[in-house]
């Protein structure tokens, strides 16, 4: 298994450089730029934790009555990442999801949280994603990635999920963009702190011990099946350009209302 497990690192190396170096952290120099990040980010946060539930929809029994169902290490895999995402605790110690603790640092900031609460509202009301991205506005980047995620998820495959889910999401924040946040942290430390500790905790917890965890669970479902390594190859590739589709739309954002205000 690690003949394909490396096979798909060096595939998506160029695709992982590309966006650890993306422009778009080259013109976050204010408050009001990380707010057009994190306004644009926050979607991307929102459907990891969809994308992380079907995983554990799929590889566990969360209905009544319970079976056994899948292989235990499986079931331990992804019970324990979903422990850290979904209950994990904010800088106070007070349990929260991780797009929770991102809402909090986005309010703390003040960005603009309404979109995705507009969006998230009229979806739950509507249980349609075209109704909920009419009803926010939602940018047409955004828009695109997060249906690439639930054409994800819909797909019902599980081993593809996963690798989206290993490969696709985690270890992508670069050291450029967190000396930005540093920096501009020290500046404004009353509109960045819970900010700087949801970066810290992604890497700590996503970065660090899930990875490992969501490397193990790809390579269990794929097992030695040629087949399904490659079709997990081929949906990480896809959800890499779909991530770099999205930094594009901020960056354009971005550099637009620069232009503007000169």
């Amino acid at each position: 298994m690690h003949q394909y497990l490396n096979r798909i690192k060096a595939t998506i190396e160029p695709l992982r450089q590309q966006i650890i170096h993306h422009k778009v952290y080259s013109v976050i120099r204010t408050v009001d730029d990380l707010n057009v990040f994190m306004a644009h980010h926050v979607f991307a946060v929102w459907d990891f934790m969809s994308l992380l539930k079907s995983l554990q929809n799929k590889l566990t029994c969360t209905q009544v009555p319970w079976f056994p169902q899948g292989d235990a290490d499986s079931r331990f895999l992804i019970n324990e990442i979903v422990v850290g995402e979904e209950s994990d605790v904010d800088d106070t110690g007070t349990r929260k999801s991780h797009f929770e603790l991102y809402l909090d640092a986005m309010q703390q900031c003040q960005a603009n949280t309404g979109q995705v609460t507009t969006f998230l509202d009229t979806l739950q009301q509507t249980r349609s994603f075209e109704a909920a991205f009419a009803a926010a506005d939602v940018p047409n980047t955004v828009r695109d990635f997060v249906n690439f995620t639930f054409r994800t998820i819909a797909g019902n495959k599980a081993h593809v999920q996963a690798a989206v889910f290993t490969f696709g999401r985690e270890d992508l924040i670069p050291n450029m963009f967190l000396s930005i946040i540093n920096d501009l942290n020290k500046r404004f430390p009353d509109n960045l702190s819970i900010f700087k500790y949801y970066l810290e905790r992604h890497i700590e917890v996503d970065g660090d011990h899930h990875s490992h965890l969501a490397l193990q669970m790809t390579s269990n479902l794929c097992g030695s099946d040629a087949i399904r390594w490659e079709e997990a190859e081929h949906a990480v590739v896809e959800s890499l350009n779909m991530r770099i589709r999205l930094w594009n739309g901020v960056y354009q954002e971005l550099v637009k209302e620069r232009v503007t205000i000169l």
